[in-house]
């Protein structure tokens, strides 16, 4: 097993479809510009709620990421 540096960055997703779409819709868009994505940890699940009901989700996440090899040493 190889071993790993990881950098990790924080989101904040959002969906009016739940949780896990908040989650998808981050990652999704945090993969159009990084690569290398390994890992998330959800850090606190929000919401905002209209007409006495769940309007929309906010999920916070740490997305982890290696880093790119250096062809140099």
């Amino acid at each position: 097993m190889t071993d790993h540096v990881y950098k990790t960055i924080e989101l904040t997703g959002t969906s009016t479809d739940g949780v896990e779409a908040a989650i998808n819709n981050a990652v999704a868009r945090a993969s159009e510009t990084l690569h290398n994505l390994r890992w998330f940890e959800v850090t606190a699940v929000r919401g905002e709620i209209a007409d006495k009901q769940v309007a929309h989700w906010q999920v916070s996440l740490k997305v982890g990421f290696t880093l790119d090899d250096n062809p140099d040493g």
